[in-house]
């Protein structure tokens, strides 16, 4: 349009723009690929194989009242890997604010994100070797590549403020867990194909589920590589003296930093709680289906890819909806749904794949987006020089501190022996999270972090 119609010329776009924004979309292209590489841990071996295949294993090892004794400690083999998943996020939280503080002041994310990541994919590659009575080794394993992956999310979550604007960071997220809940579901194709036909290929139902635990973290190595070739690193100089990785010095003063910006603490808390019964859901969803509704692999191999398919669309929808309601609003309709999942699972009846199938397709269409959208609503609330320091602490509610819901559903069913005592008690978490969320006023929390604040949040 011309200067004379609107009275204004518009600049044109100079070249050093132009160059950066393209730079800009190099690194937000290679970030989607660690989501890409990571996820199918969360799917193929969290989701899916391990919980069922360590608690056979523990149950074949188990004495006649069905306890095994790790350390000398009496424990149902049905609760094992609950409780393995509960050691290994607090083990995360030792590790992931120390992790993020080092990289804050170092300014190098790419080797920290590189040793996680690869020691979790040499863990989760070792899984191969999981056979026998070796629930101790499984569990040790489990509890080694669940806390790796949390430490490299706490690297690669804080790189979103870096790369993203605040009005594109709902749309960066989501196509993130777009790219992750896209590979989880092609492994899960190539899983079901090596499960049923086994025989085909001249391998046992062991040596199947192993083959594709241990293909989970050859692909998690594999395609790392991507993203530590585009992210860059950007030195920064945050407040306050101290080394590379000052140990628990820096973990004080991380939190008594946090103190200063009490609503992004408020939203971190009902994120934990919230996200704990997230975090549980997907770790023990198929425990549940196959110990209490006697589901076979098949069933849960093809429900979880529902899963993962919906999730994609259901990702990039809600980023929509957060666009037109704000991120706020349809995070606390999704944890309404939430809700109605759990309890309809508590009367879901024994051998009906069916109305399994009906959950799962919710449950994908709430999950993507809940979580996408919570890491980019927190993006907002971190202040500038501080992202992975504080994104550390964002990792321990998502994943850090998940340790209370799956401790919370194993003693249930440790008390119990019943699983739906376990999945009902799940609801609480949503509840309360739900209550605390809406009792946060976001606007003021982003202004109060330093940062603008976004037309809708």
């Amino acid at each position: 349009m011309s200067t004379e119609t609107t009275g204004k010329a518009t600049p044109p776009e100079r070249p050093a723009d132009a160059a950066g924004a393209l730079a800009r979309r190099r690194e937000q292209r290679g970030w989607y690929f660690y989501d890409f590489a990571c996820s199918v841990y969360s799917t193929s071996v969290l989701t899916v194989f391990l919980g069922p295949y360590l608690t056979s294993v523990a149950k074949a090892a188990a004495d006649s009242e069905g306890f095994v004794h790790p350390l000398g400690v009496p424990v149902r083999a049905g609760s094992l890997f609950a409780y393995a998943v509960s050691v290994s996020v607090l083990l995360a939280v030792v590790l992931m604010p120390l992790v993020g503080a080092a990289a804050d002041r170092s300014g190098r994310k790419k080797p920290l994100l590189a040793a996680a990541a690869y020691t979790g994919a040499a863990a989760t590659t070792g899984m191969f070797f999981l056979d026998g009575h070796r629930y101790l080794l499984g569990a040790l394993l489990l509890i080694v590549a669940n806390a790796a992956i949390s430490v490299s999310m706490v690297l690669y979550n804080s790189y979103l403020p870096q790369i993203a604007g605040p009005e594109e960071r709902d749309a960066v997220s989501s196509r993130g867990w777009a790219f992750g809940y896209t590979s989880g579901a092609l492994v899960l194709v190539l899983d079901l194909i090596v499960y049923t036909g086994h025989d085909s290929f001249g391998l046992s139902e062991s040596d199947a589920v192993r083959i594709c635990l241990a293909s989970a973290g050859l692909w998690w190595g594999a395609f790392t590589v991507v993203p530590l070739r585009r992210l860059r690193d950007r030195r920064v100089a945050p407040e306050g003296e101290g080394a590379v990785g000052s140990g628990w010095r820096q973990l004080i003063a991380t939190l008594r930093d946090m103190r200063r910006h009490p609503l992004t603490l408020a939203f971190l808390l009902a994120y934990l709680v919230y996200n704990d019964g997230v975090q549980t859901v997907i770790s023990q969803a198929s425990v549940y289906g196959s110990e209490e509704l006697g589901l076979d692999q098949t069933t849960l191999i093809t429900a979880v890819l529902l899963v993962q398919i919906l999730a994609v669309a259901g990702a990039l929808g809600m980023g929509r909806l957060a666009r037109t309601y704000g991120a706020q609003r349809t995070i606390l309709a999704s944890l309404v749904i939430w809700t109605l999942i759990l309890v309809a699972a508590y009367f879901l009846p024994a051998d009906a794949p069916v109305f399994f199938y009906v959950l799962a397709a919710a449950i994908g269409l709430v999950l993507g987006g809940s979580q996408a959208l919570s890491r980019s609503l927190f993006s907002h609330l971190v202040p500038r020089g501080k992202e992975a320091e504080y994104f550390s602490a964002y990792e321990m509610s998502d994943r850090g501190l998940s340790w209370l819901g799956p401790l919370v559903f194993g003693l249930a069913y440790q008390l119990t022996g019943s699983y739906r005592q376990a999945i009902i008690s799940l609801v609480v978490f949503f509840v309360v999270g739900s209550v605390l969320l809406a009792r946060v006023p976001l606007r003021a929390a982003v202004a109060a972090a330093g940062n603008p604040v976004p037309e809708r949040i």
